[in-house]
């Protein structure tokens, strides 16, 4: 009860809502500029085409699998962020790609600018959710759990996580194309430069307890 009168856990709260928006922005704007997918969410069609199951139930499938995996392989203990990432950010995605002014391309130029900017935005977005220290996401804390135990950077764990599903999408038929390129080589060094232009810590466990004077 105490955390929840605590003025400096609502903030991070605020932090950390604005962080997901973050993502689900970047996810829907890789979405729409119509290059390929990244390689979770190509991963995630391939599945859902396969299973009858919804884009957003296969997600959400994942996420708890990552989850559970994360927890007991490398010792990551999930948050309320980590929650809130698995149920919010495909709400947000669900709700920004129909609106008329969301910018939507089949240029192969435009849709790689726009690409691009989708990764960097995910980029800054992580690192706004993460520093809230309430946790990180499903697939956020699989790469930085992963990054601390084999004792890497977080540009080596990511590239290879991403290069891991990437294969595993294209066997299952997913959409792959340039876009899928893209997010497998910039994703790794975007987050990590993020992260460090924050100076958040490469844990992502929660801090549970927190200092009264803050």
């Amino acid at each position: 009860m105490d955390l929840l009168r605590s003025r400096a856990f609502w903030l991070d709260m605020v932090r950390l809502q604005f962080g997901l928006f973050l993502y689900g922005l970047a996810i829907s704007l890789m979405l729409e500029a119509h290059i390929g997918l990244d390689p979770w969410s190509a991963l995630h069609e391939a599945l859902s085409e396969r299973s009858g199951l919804s884009f957003g139930r296969i997600s959400q499938g994942i996420g708890l699998v990552l989850i559970v995996f994360s927890a007991f392989a490398l010792s990551v203990r999930p948050g309320i962020a980590t929650i809130c990432n698995m149920l919010i950010i495909g709400p947000w995605v669900d709700l920004l790609r129909p609106l008329t002014w969301f910018p939507s391309t089949d240029s192969l130029v435009f849709g790689t600018v726009q690409f691009v900017c989708g990764v960097l935005v995910m980029g800054f977005g992580s690192a706004v959710y993460i520093g809230a220290r309430l946790g990180a996401g499903p697939r956020d804390g699989l790469v930085m759990g992963l990054s601390r135990r084999i004792s890497k950077s977080l540009r080596v764990s990511r590239i290879s996580v991403e290069m891991t599903v990437l294969a595993a999408a294209a066997v299952l038929g997913g959409s792959i194309g340039l876009g899928t390129v893209i997010f497998a080589l910039l994703m790794g060094p975007t987050m990590q430069t993020s992260l460090r232009l924050f100076a958040v810590p490469n844990d992502p466990s929660p801090r549970y307890r927190r200092d009264p004077a803050e």
